[in-house]
């Protein structure tokens, strides 16, 4: 689950960087709302670590 959501994470940087790499010099209504986005995304992702994060812990304790 974790390989999952790190590869989904990393995927979405790449993204990002891709699309910051290849942007204007000045920052248009566009850009201002791509970066909205890519920030909400980017918090989602730490979002699902995390929850795939307490699920693996819960079946731990779930098997001791």
């Amino acid at each position: 689950m974790k390989k999952f959501v790190h590869s989904i994470v990393t995927a979405l940087m790449v993204i990002v960087l891709m699309v910051g790499i290849s942007g204007c010099t000045k920052e248009g209504p566009a850009e201002k709302a791509g970066k909205k986005i890519d920030k909400t995304v980017e918090k989602a992702g730490d979002q699902i670590e995390k929850a795939g994060d307490n699920v693996r812990d819960t079946v731990k304790d779930a098997q001791k």
